[in-house]
Protein backbone atom coordinates (compact mmCIF):
# COMPACT_ATOMS: atom_id res chain seq x y z
CA UNK A 1 0.00 0.00 0.00
CA UNK A 2 2.75 2.35 0.58
CA UNK A 3 3.88 1.99 -2.92
CA UNK A 4 1.02 2.54 -4.38
CA UNK A 5 0.51 4.85 -2.04
CA UNK A 6 3.78 6.94 -3.74
CA UNK A 7 3.28 6.03 -7.26
CA UNK A 8 0.02 7.55 -6.71
CA UNK A 9 1.40 10.84 -5.49
CA UNK A 10 4.39 10.53 -8.13
CA UNK A 11 1.49 10.44 -11.04
CA UNK A 12 -0.28 13.18 -9.52
CA UNK A 13 2.70 15.45 -9.08
CA UNK A 14 3.50 15.12 -12.90
CA UNK A 15 0.24 17.18 -14.28
CA UNK A 16 1.80 20.02 -12.01
CA UNK A 17 5.53 19.96 -13.86
CA UNK A 18 7.52 22.25 -15.70
CA UNK A 19 5.78 20.52 -19.00
CA UNK A 20 3.10 18.73 -19.58
CA UNK A 21 3.24 15.17 -18.87
CA UNK A 22 3.63 13.33 -22.65
CA UNK A 23 2.25 9.70 -22.67
CA UNK A 24 3.20 6.95 -25.11
CA UNK A 25 -0.27 4.84 -24.30
CA UNK A 26 0.41 1.16 -24.07
CA UNK A 27 -1.39 -2.14 -24.86
CA UNK A 28 0.06 -4.74 -22.98
CA UNK A 29 3.20 -5.36 -21.19
CA UNK A 30 5.82 -5.35 -23.99
CA UNK A 31 4.89 -2.08 -25.30
CA UNK A 32 4.43 -0.64 -21.70
CA UNK A 33 8.05 -2.21 -21.08
CA UNK A 34 9.31 -0.27 -24.56
CA UNK A 35 7.80 2.99 -23.28
CA UNK A 36 9.01 3.36 -20.43
CA UNK A 37 12.74 2.39 -21.72
CA UNK A 38 12.46 5.30 -23.66
CA UNK A 39 11.90 7.46 -20.90
CA UNK A 40 8.36 7.80 -20.03
CA UNK A 41 7.53 9.47 -15.95
CA UNK A 42 4.56 7.01 -16.36
CA UNK A 43 2.47 4.81 -18.55
CA UNK A 44 -0.76 5.31 -19.74
CA UNK A 45 -3.10 2.03 -21.52
CA UNK A 46 -5.25 2.95 -24.53
CA UNK A 47 -8.10 1.29 -24.22
CA UNK A 48 -8.62 0.86 -27.87
CA UNK A 49 -5.62 -1.21 -28.17
CA UNK A 50 -5.98 -3.15 -24.99
CA UNK A 51 -9.58 -4.10 -26.69
CA UNK A 52 -7.93 -5.09 -29.61
CA UNK A 53 -4.87 -7.20 -28.20
CA UNK A 54 -7.65 -9.30 -26.83
CA UNK A 55 -9.73 -9.97 -29.83
CA UNK A 56 -12.40 -7.25 -28.88
CA UNK A 57 -14.08 -4.55 -30.68
CA UNK A 58 -13.49 -1.16 -28.70
CA UNK A 59 -16.31 1.01 -27.19
CA UNK A 60 -17.52 -0.94 -24.39
CA UNK A 61 -17.40 -4.46 -25.58
CA UNK A 62 -14.33 -5.47 -23.65
CA UNK A 63 -15.19 -7.79 -20.10
CA UNK A 64 -13.82 -5.52 -16.92
CA UNK A 65 -12.43 -8.82 -15.72
CA UNK A 66 -10.34 -9.36 -19.11
CA UNK A 67 -8.85 -5.75 -19.24
CA UNK A 68 -8.16 -5.96 -15.04
CA UNK A 69 -6.07 -8.68 -15.43
CA UNK A 70 -4.49 -7.08 -18.93
CA UNK A 71 -3.64 -3.85 -16.48
CA UNK A 72 -2.00 -5.87 -13.89
CA UNK A 73 0.08 -7.44 -16.44
CA UNK A 74 0.95 -3.97 -17.65
CA UNK A 75 1.42 -2.99 -13.99
CA UNK A 76 4.05 -5.97 -13.33
CA UNK A 77 6.10 -5.01 -16.12
CA UNK A 78 6.81 -1.27 -15.41
CA UNK A 79 7.98 0.74 -12.17
CA UNK A 80 7.10 4.07 -13.19
CA UNK A 81 3.02 4.83 -12.25
CA UNK A 82 0.60 3.65 -14.75
CA UNK A 83 -2.81 4.78 -15.65
CA UNK A 84 -5.84 2.66 -17.24
CA UNK A 85 -7.94 3.55 -19.72
CA UNK A 86 -10.87 2.14 -18.01
CA UNK A 87 -13.83 3.23 -20.83
CA UNK A 88 -16.95 4.15 -18.96
CA UNK A 89 -15.55 2.21 -15.97
CA UNK A 90 -16.30 -1.32 -17.80
CA UNK A 91 -20.01 -0.86 -16.01
CA UNK A 92 -22.81 0.42 -16.95
CA UNK A 93 -23.85 1.85 -12.88
CA UNK A 94 -21.82 4.34 -10.51
CA UNK A 95 -21.49 0.68 -8.41
CA UNK A 96 -19.97 -0.99 -11.20
CA UNK A 97 -17.70 2.03 -12.19
CA UNK A 98 -16.68 1.54 -8.09
CA UNK A 99 -15.85 -2.14 -8.48
CA UNK A 100 -13.64 -1.19 -11.33
CA UNK A 101 -11.79 1.25 -9.62
CA UNK A 102 -11.43 -1.29 -6.86
CA UNK A 103 -9.99 -3.42 -9.46
CA UNK A 104 -7.67 -1.18 -10.99
CA UNK A 105 -6.31 -0.41 -7.68
CA UNK A 106 -5.79 -4.32 -6.77
CA UNK A 107 -3.72 -4.65 -10.15
CA UNK A 108 -1.25 -1.36 -8.89
CA UNK A 109 -2.54 0.77 -10.84
CA UNK A 110 -3.15 4.50 -9.99
CA UNK A 111 -5.30 6.48 -12.45
CA UNK A 112 -8.03 5.77 -14.91
CA UNK A 113 -9.69 7.48 -17.55
CA UNK A 114 -13.76 7.49 -17.32
CA UNK A 115 -15.58 8.93 -20.83
CA UNK A 116 -18.65 9.97 -21.24
CA UNK A 117 -19.57 8.59 -24.76
CA UNK A 118 -22.09 6.28 -24.98
CA UNK A 119 -21.77 3.48 -27.61
CA UNK A 120 -24.78 2.15 -27.84
CA UNK A 121 -28.51 4.13 -27.64
CA UNK A 122 -29.88 6.98 -29.52
CA UNK A 123 -27.59 9.94 -28.08
CA UNK A 124 -23.79 9.84 -28.32
CA UNK A 125 -22.76 11.31 -24.72
CA UNK A 126 -24.31 10.22 -21.15
CA UNK A 127 -25.90 13.11 -19.42
CA UNK A 128 -24.00 14.91 -17.44
CA UNK A 129 -25.37 14.65 -13.87
CA UNK A 130 -25.49 11.11 -14.80
CA UNK A 131 -21.87 10.92 -15.93
CA UNK A 132 -21.17 13.07 -12.65
CA UNK A 133 -22.53 10.17 -10.63
CA UNK A 134 -19.86 7.68 -12.26
CA UNK A 135 -17.43 10.11 -11.32
CA UNK A 136 -18.15 10.19 -7.80
CA UNK A 137 -18.29 6.73 -7.29
CA UNK A 138 -14.65 6.19 -8.56
CA UNK A 139 -13.58 8.82 -6.76
CA UNK A 140 -15.51 7.40 -3.39
CA UNK A 141 -13.56 3.82 -4.27
CA UNK A 142 -10.15 5.56 -4.55
CA UNK A 143 -11.09 7.88 -1.59
CA UNK A 144 -12.07 4.91 0.40
CA UNK A 145 -8.61 2.70 0.17
CA UNK A 146 -7.22 6.06 1.27
CA UNK A 147 -5.30 5.94 -2.69
CA UNK A 148 -5.66 9.47 -4.43
CA UNK A 149 -6.24 8.36 -7.33
CA UNK A 150 -5.70 10.56 -10.69
CA UNK A 151 -9.57 10.54 -12.14
CA UNK A 152 -9.37 11.98 -15.92
CA UNK A 153 -12.51 12.74 -16.75
CA UNK A 154 -12.95 12.43 -20.79
CA UNK A 155 -15.50 14.59 -22.28
CA UNK A 156 -16.18 13.79 -26.00
CA UNK A 157 -18.27 16.49 -27.61
CA UNK A 158 -15.63 17.48 -29.68
CA UNK A 159 -14.44 13.56 -30.70
CA UNK A 160 -17.52 13.01 -31.24
CA UNK A 161 -19.09 16.18 -33.03
CA UNK A 162 -21.75 16.62 -30.67
CA UNK A 163 -24.49 19.88 -30.53
CA UNK A 164 -23.82 23.06 -32.35
CA UNK A 165 -20.01 23.96 -33.09
CA UNK A 166 -21.15 27.67 -31.86
CA UNK A 167 -22.19 25.94 -28.24
CA UNK A 168 -19.62 23.14 -28.21
CA UNK A 169 -17.21 25.07 -25.95
CA UNK A 170 -19.41 25.72 -23.67
CA UNK A 171 -21.11 22.69 -23.15
CA UNK A 172 -17.53 20.98 -22.66
CA UNK A 173 -16.58 23.62 -20.36
CA UNK A 174 -20.04 23.12 -18.36
CA UNK A 175 -20.07 19.58 -18.36
CA UNK A 176 -16.01 19.81 -16.95
CA UNK A 177 -17.30 22.24 -14.20
CA UNK A 178 -19.73 19.15 -13.16
CA UNK A 179 -17.14 16.45 -13.42
CA UNK A 180 -14.70 18.46 -11.32
CA UNK A 181 -17.41 18.83 -8.74
CA UNK A 182 -18.18 15.42 -8.69
CA UNK A 183 -14.49 14.68 -7.70
CA UNK A 184 -12.72 14.73 -11.24
CA UNK A 185 -9.11 15.72 -10.75
CA UNK A 186 -8.11 16.47 -14.57
CA UNK A 187 -10.45 17.05 -17.77
CA UNK A 188 -9.80 15.19 -21.33
CA UNK A 189 -10.75 16.20 -24.28
CA UNK A 190 -10.01 14.44 -27.41
CA UNK A 191 -10.44 15.83 -30.61
CA UNK A 192 -9.44 19.32 -30.16
CA UNK A 193 -6.05 20.80 -31.09
CA UNK A 194 -6.18 24.03 -32.41
CA UNK A 195 -4.64 26.85 -30.14
CA UNK A 196 -7.61 28.72 -29.49
CA UNK A 197 -9.83 25.91 -28.22
CA UNK A 198 -7.37 24.38 -26.06
CA UNK A 199 -6.68 28.26 -25.06
CA UNK A 200 -10.15 28.76 -23.99
CA UNK A 201 -10.32 25.81 -22.30
CA UNK A 202 -7.17 25.69 -20.30
CA UNK A 203 -7.89 29.48 -19.33
CA UNK A 204 -11.76 28.19 -17.67
CA UNK A 205 -10.78 25.20 -15.80
CA UNK A 206 -9.61 24.49 -12.57
CA UNK A 207 -7.79 21.27 -12.83
CA UNK A 208 -4.83 19.89 -15.55
CA UNK A 209 -6.11 19.73 -19.28
CA UNK A 210 -5.27 16.88 -21.29
CA UNK A 211 -5.71 16.71 -25.20
CA UNK A 212 -5.02 13.94 -27.42
CA UNK A 213 -2.55 14.42 -30.15
CA UNK A 214 -0.70 12.75 -33.43
CA UNK A 215 0.50 14.05 -36.30
CA UNK A 216 -0.30 17.48 -37.13
CA UNK A 217 -0.81 18.55 -33.60
CA UNK A 218 1.36 21.04 -31.86
CA UNK A 219 4.08 20.18 -30.53
CA UNK A 220 4.28 18.91 -26.57
CA UNK A 221 6.70 21.92 -25.79
CA UNK A 222 3.33 24.47 -28.00
CA UNK A 223 0.51 22.12 -25.93
CA UNK A 224 2.33 23.53 -22.66
CA UNK A 225 2.35 26.82 -23.95
CA UNK A 226 -1.29 27.08 -24.59
CA UNK A 227 -1.66 25.62 -20.96
CA UNK A 228 -2.04 21.77 -21.21
CA UNK A 229 -0.83 19.51 -18.54
CA UNK A 230 -1.25 16.17 -20.16
CA UNK A 231 -0.52 15.00 -23.35
CA UNK A 232 -1.55 11.93 -24.91
CA UNK A 233 -1.41 9.62 -27.82
CA UNK A 234 -4.09 6.96 -27.40
CA UNK A 235 -5.01 4.56 -29.65
CA UNK A 236 -1.84 5.93 -31.83
CA UNK A 237 0.51 3.63 -31.22
CA UNK A 238 -0.87 0.71 -31.46
CA UNK A 239 -2.64 1.78 -35.11
CA UNK A 240 0.59 2.40 -36.16
CA UNK A 241 1.73 -0.86 -35.22
CA UNK A 242 -0.86 -2.76 -36.70
CA UNK A 243 0.06 -0.95 -40.01
CA UNK A 244 3.14 -2.62 -40.04
CA UNK A 245 1.79 -5.64 -39.43
CA UNK A 246 -0.90 -5.32 -42.32
CA UNK A 247 1.85 -3.90 -44.72
CA UNK A 248 4.44 -7.01 -44.35
CA UNK A 249 1.82 -9.32 -44.70
CA UNK A 250 0.18 -7.46 -47.87
CA UNK A 251 3.74 -7.45 -49.19
CA UNK A 252 4.65 -11.04 -48.09
CA UNK A 253 1.25 -11.79 -49.91
CA UNK A 254 1.91 -9.85 -53.00
CA UNK A 255 5.24 -9.86 -53.68
CA UNK A 256 6.87 -12.02 -51.71
CA UNK A 257 9.87 -9.08 -50.29
CA UNK A 258 10.03 -7.92 -46.97
CA UNK A 259 10.69 -4.39 -47.16
CA UNK A 260 8.38 -3.31 -44.45
CA UNK A 261 10.29 -5.40 -41.71
CA UNK A 262 13.50 -3.03 -42.62
CA UNK A 263 13.06 -1.30 -39.53
CA UNK A 264 12.24 -3.12 -36.38
CA UNK A 265 12.98 -3.90 -32.73
CA UNK A 266 15.28 -6.64 -32.17
CA UNK A 267 14.79 -10.54 -31.11
CA UNK A 268 17.80 -10.22 -28.38
CA UNK A 269 16.91 -6.40 -27.26
CA UNK A 270 12.80 -7.04 -26.61
CA UNK A 271 13.96 -10.25 -24.64
CA UNK A 272 16.84 -8.33 -22.75
CA UNK A 273 13.99 -5.61 -22.25
CA UNK A 274 11.62 -8.17 -20.77
CA UNK A 275 14.11 -10.56 -18.68
CA UNK A 276 14.69 -7.09 -16.26
CA UNK A 277 13.53 -7.97 -13.12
Amino acid sequence: MNSLLAKAQTFRSLHHGPSPLALANAWDAASARLVEDAGALAVATTSAGVAWGLGVEDGGRLDADQGLALLARVVAAVRVPVTADIESGYADSPDGVAKTVEGVLAAGAVGVNIEDALHDGAVPLRAASEQAEFLAAARAAADSAGVPVFVNARIDTYLRSVGDPATRLRETLDRAAAYVAAGADGIFVPGVTDSGTVSALAAELTVPLNVLAGPGAPSVTEFGKLGVARVSLGSAVAEAAYAVARRSARELFATGTYGALTETVGYGELNALLRRG
